[in-house]
């Protein structure tokens, strides 16, 4: 018999009864029964109940066992005593008999318990990761991500791409966030960076032949916290192809994407056509542009119903062109109750308010009747008006948000949101996906008084060469496009701009010169000299997929070992000091705050 195990903790059932067998794993709970001792042991594969008597040799030592030391146990399969089966474990038609004991690894008093899934402060979890993955539901998390990540893999091998591994240690680049940089210690004053994102190393791949590429990249970013992205590093979907519109790329992926959420879904429905929302769209219908498609709710621009009103405060912010009045339909939210705890809500987020119209039953054979402060001094005509345009009935409501939509949109959105979940509208059991398209090339940079890049430097703009030289920046949309699923951007992509001419304009535009260009991007302009196929591509974000399928909201309940908000590695203890000698080597010199 093998020295440790002759089966895993997963594998006995009733063909194995009467046989003499050998586990070791972990003591995930013992039980005390008057007399016999129930010890279910625990290994990667799963638990099985081994049970011992006061006959037997090994029970003097079985007094001795505590949760997580880790044993190997020598006995015989029987079956459960009748009515004591547990119909969840795979294992629990039997248990095990114990003849033998042998202690491999004592665990001390345990910082946190590992049997069952309650709650438990984030930074013992993190300091204890070890711990913390022997849980039943984190540890099942991270093979499910490893899963999502063979269906991902294999489902791209299919459609016609080649794996390849860009370099880890690459140059500095502006591409929207803060490189981690590592100097050099050959080259004194010199640092590489760590990638942000293959991306200039895919298109090179594109310019060099290779024709379809993708590989799970880490990602670097030395960004300050947020709730949707791992401190420090994360993992992404990368690809490129050469040759291919945008609708090529939609093509290609939307079967990948689809797939890898049906394998993961647990019978959860998942869309089959994508729609295709423009971004301006979808900030004027749901205020985000990664909406959430499963909450119903759609804005409305209902301005004209405002303007020239008696509702002053709204009447006089439309003389300004630039201004609008939008509505949030609220079915069903048609209570005082209800209104004024929305109201609430707004000034928390650091609103003046959130106006409304309720709706209540007319008089016999009338139509409903509008209630509120806004109602009455708009007054009925105006009021039915937005109830007809809404599409609201008796008991509902409407909400309103007034201003220039550049300012109030994300408030608005969070309005949207906030009122489906309050009136129980979101179908939490679904997965609803979508492209968002037309982003536009550039934006406004309030702090620096200038026009920047507000997505993606290196894509195409709508119109190429043309538009750059002739049409206002800020009016040029971009053949760029997002992935947002469930009120989240799971992937990111563009069409680029492969002709040197084009891309030295486009930076230029944004307050580069074409010196800049060649410093910063120097290998991937030289390479658009020598014969550059069209070409685009995207990068979906694995984390938030794989957090998604897995049921939770917070990317450390499907990562090994994550950060914590502090970008700290509270296990490892980084980030740390280092020694004199190997900053000396580094020609560094420290000038701490």
């Amino acid at each position: 018999m093998h020295r440790y195990r002759s089966h895993t903790c997963g594998a006995l059932r009733d063909s194995d009864i009467g046989q003499e067998v050998r586990l070791s794993g972990w003591c995930h709970r013992i039980r005390d029964h008057g007399g016999l001792l129930f010890i279910d042991l625990r290994d990667h594969y799963g638990m099985t109940q081994c049970v011992v008597d006061p006959d037997s040799k090994a029970f003097g030592l079985a007094e001795k066992l505590r949760a997580e030391w880790v044993v190997k146990i020598d006995g015989k399969v029987r079956r459960r005593p009748e009515g004591t089966d547990n119909a969840d474990l795979p294992t629990g038609m039997v248990e095990l008999f114990i003849a033998d004991i042998e202690v491999l690894g004592e665990a001390g008093e345990l910082p946190m318990p590992v049997f069952g899934d309650q709650e438990y402060p984030e930074e013992i979890r993190l300091k204890y990761r070890f711990l913390d993955l022997r849980r039943e539901k984190l540890h099942q998390n991270i093979m499910t991500r490893g899963a999502i990540v063979d269906s991902m893999r294999a489902r791209m091998k299919k459609a016609g791409f080649f794996e390849f591994q860009t370099p880890i240690l690459t140059a500095s680049s502006p591409e929207g966030a803060r490189d981690f940089l590592v100097p050099s210690r050959i080259h004194p004053g010199k640092f590489y960076a760590l990638p942000q994102a293959p991306q200039q190393y895919k298109q090179l791949l594109m310019m060099s032949g290779f024709d379809r590429y993708f590989q799970i990249a880490p990602c670097f970013r030395d960004e300050d916290p947020r709730a949707d992205r791992l401190p420090g590093e994360f993992y992404q979907l990368d690809l490129e192809m050469s040759f291919v519109t945008q609708d090529d790329v939609f093509a290609a992926m939307e079967p990948v994407i689809t797939g890898v959420f049906e394998d993961f879904a647990k019978g959860k429905p998942v869309t089959k056509k994508w729609p295709r929302i423009p971004f301006a769209e979808a900030l004027r219908k749901y205020g985000s542009d990664k909406p959430d498609l499963r909450n119903p709710l759609v804005m409305q621009d209902v301005s004209e119903h405002f303007r020239g009103s008696g509702f002053k405060v709204f009447a006089r912010m439309l003389e300004d062109a630039s201004n609008q009045v939008w509505a949030i339909p609220g079915p069903g939210g048609g209570s005082r109750a209800f209104c004024d705890r929305m109201n609430s809500w707004a000034q928390g987020e650091g609103q003046p308010g959130l106006g409304y119209i309720m709706w209540r039953e007319g008089g016999e054979g009338q139509k409903p009747e509008g209630a509120g402060p806004l109602a009455n001094n708009i007054g009925p005509e105006r009021t039915a008006a937005i109830r007809e345009q809404l599409g609201l009935k008796e008991g509902d409501a409407a909400f309103f948000v007034a201003g220039d939509p550049q300012k109030f949109w994300k408030f608005a959105g969070l309005a949207r949101t906030k009122l489906g979940e309050e009136l129980n509208l979101i179908d939490k059991d679904r997965f609803e996906l979508a492209w968002i398209v037309d982003f536009p090339m550039y934006e406004y940079n309030e702090e620096d008084k200038k026009v920047d890049f507000s997505h993606n430097p290196f894509s195409m703009p709508q119109g190429g060469m043309e538009a750059l030289q002739t049409q206002d920046p800020l009016t040029i949309n971009a053949f760029q496009y997002d992935i947002a699923c469930n009120g989240y951007e799971i992937a990111s992509g563009g069409i680029r701009n492969h002709r040197p001419d084009a891309m030295v304009k486009a930076f230029e535009i944004a307050g580069y010169g074409e010196e800049t260009v060649i410093e910063r991007f120097g290998g991937m302009y030289r390479a658009f000299q020598y014969g550059a196929p069209p070409h685009g591509g995207m990068a979906a974000g694995v984390d938030r997929i794989v957090m998604l399928l897995c049921g939770t909201n917070n990317l450390r309940e499907i990562s090994l070992f994550p950060m914590n908000q502090r970008a700290e590695d509270l296990l490892m203890g980084a980030p740390s000091e280092v020694a004199l000698k190997q900053l000396r080597e580094l020609h560094i010199r420290l000038n701490l705050p």
